[in-house]
């Protein structure tokens, strides 16, 4: 359905992380499960114990901002730059940095893509973690009933759970691109540059001018492999100089989801 977008005036639950710190969030369960990609021995942890104090985070796609908190709280002194879209989720995001990130971050509430303008993006509020630009609620019932088989879920729950699971609220959001932020907040070098967007994530890296791409030190994004999408990032990231590992986990075999982890060549 069309609507207004999900204001930040709505209220946010606080939700104790296991193995983790309280976070605010717009649904508990949602988080919790977010929580767990940045573990041991997930991309996002490996990319995250790569980093050092004082390094730059680039967070695009932050949700409520996991990320950015999973790496100020393994490397106190990270700077982080983070964007969202939804405006509850970015209010999350602005509470959990003050919380937990000190006064090293900074976050603007819009998409991240190949140019700047406005966009229409779908919320799904009982799946925050899936909303997008690209947003295919057929697509998306199927990766989540994959992901629960690959967990040991009948398929007659299985098909229970995702019931109503992505029910969209679709509204206009600013975008920018990625070397708008980096003008936006002067940011110097980029020691780890984060995508996961739902199927943008092409474009976000399409949105790094030629001249910023040096300052980028590191790459992990969640692809979705729709239509030679992983083939065009891999290549993309080789052209500008990377090492490139594709991995996917376990509980997202079957589905179009790959992570992607690139180091700059040395």
């Amino acid at each position: 359905m069309t609507g207004t977008a999900p204001g930040a005036g709505a209220d946010p639950v606080r939700q104790q992380l296991s193995d983790g710190p309280p976070v605010w969030c717009t649904n508990g369960p949602a988080a919790a499960a977010m929580w767990r990609e940045m573990l041991p021995p997930g991309a996002y942890h490996r990319a995250a114990d790569r980093l050092r104090d004082g390094d730059t985070v680039l967070d695009i796609g932050a949700n409520i901002g996991l990320l950015s908190v999973y790496c100020a709280l393994l490397r106190p002194g990270v700077h982080i730059v983070a964007a969202e879209p939804a405006p509850a989720l970015h209010a999350c995001l602005v509470r959990n940095l003050a919380d937990h990130a000190g006064t090293r971050w900074r976050t603007e509430c819009a998409a991240v893509t190949d140019r700047p303008g406005r966009l229409r993006f779908t919320y799904y509020p009982e799946a925050p973690g899936n909303s997008g630009l690209y947003a295919d609620r057929e697509a998306d019932d199927e990766i989540t009933l994959a992901f629960l088989r690959n967990s040991g879920v009948e398929a007659e729950d299985g098909a229970e759970l995702v019931q109503g699971l992505h029910e969209g609220v679709e509204f206009t959001v600013p975008a920018l691109t990625v070397s708008d932020l980096l003008r936006l907040h002067s940011v110097e070098r980029v020691d780890l540059l984060k995508v996961d967007v739902e199927r943008a994530e092409l474009d976000v890296l399409r949105g790094v001018e030629d001249h910023h791409w040096p300052l980028v030190r590191a790459v992990v994004a969640e692809v979705h492999d729709d239509d030679g999408r992983l083939a065009a990032v891999q290549d993309l990231l080789r052209a500008r100089g990377f090492e490139v590992r594709v991995r996917q986990e376990p509980l997202l075999a079957g589905t179009p989801l790959y992570d992607v982890e690139a180091v700059r060549a040395v």
